[in-house]
């Protein structure tokens, strides 16, 4: 907003209050964001589906996943209509922004500096930060990954800032990929040491892939991190409906039954 319209805008929430208007007295809270969806509104959910088992795409190019699966759950619990669009990790935050997409369902983290441009539902699943370690390789600590000759990260994930926080973000060590699939493909063709991602995503990659010799490494160096849907900054009513579709979706025991069809058993 510019200064001509926070003046105009100001101006009129003033005469408003002193009309009487619709204001409210100065002692009334403002109401709590509404839960109910609009009607006939379809929500418009976007996704990179390039992160199994979050989100996926099948041999026909529907997507799949965790995400999609938990959303449209919600969408029954809740009363409201969905639409997935699969597009770039690196364009999401912007679609959001311009308000191209109502919510962004795609494994994204919830993190204090990107609270600052959007806003975030209940964290609906926990991760924390992993290594990916080829057979023969000696990587088994955040000490090691420092003496590595190349570690690979997908660009824009908190692996790539966990990564930068520990060798420096611009340390040539680090190989930057589009998504999970060419860094790993890198790492099985012997291009990288290591790869660092989430742990949900690397368990779901040993686990089908079992016959390669890749093993998952956990350090106390990478905290845990939580997963959130995220909506455009202010979108309250948006926020509202998630968490308490989230809510009953929990509390019927369907979250649970999806995340047992997607998620390895060690996780």
């Amino acid at each position: 907003m510019n200064i001509k319209q926070w003046i105009a805008t100001a101006a009129a929430a003033t005469l408003l209050a002193a009309c009487g208007g619709q204001g409210q007295s100065e002692n009334t809270a403002a109401p709590a964001a509404s839960a109910a969806p609009q009607a006939d509104k379809v929500y418009r959910v976007a996704a990179n589906a390039e992160f199994a088992p979050f989100e996926f795409l099948d041999t026909n190019n529907n997507m799949q996943g965790f995400d999609v699966d938990l959303v449209n759950a919600m969408a029954a619990a809740g009363g409201f209509k969905v639409e997935f669009k699969h597009q770039p990790w690196d364009s999401l935050f912007a679609a959001l922004g311009n308000g191209d997409v109502d919510i962004l369902a795609s494994a994204v983290t919830i993190t204090d500096d990107r609270k600052q441009s959007m806003d975030f539902s209940d964290p609906y699943y926990k991760i924390t930060q992993v290594i990916l370690v080829p057979q023969g390789k000696d990587i088994k600590s955040a000490d090691d990954l420092k003496n590595a000759n190349k570690i690979g990260v997908v660009t824009g994930t908190t692996g790539d800032f966990a990564a930068g926080k520990l060798l420096g973000a611009d340390n040539g060590k680090i190989a930057r990929f589009e998504n999970i699939t060419l860094v790993t493909k890198e790492l099985e063709n012997g291009g990288l040491d290591a790869v660092i991602s989430d742990s949900a995503v690397v368990a779901n990659y040993v686990k089908n892939n079992g016959s390669k010799g890749f093993s998952m490494v956990s350090v106390p160096d990478f905290p845990e991190e939580n997963y959130g849907f995220a909506v455009r900054k202010g979108n309250t009513e948006t926020q509202a409906m998630l968490n308490d579709a989230l809510k009953k979706v929990r509390e019927s025991g369907e979250y649970d039954k999806i995340a047992d069809k997607y998620f390895a058993k060690s996780e």
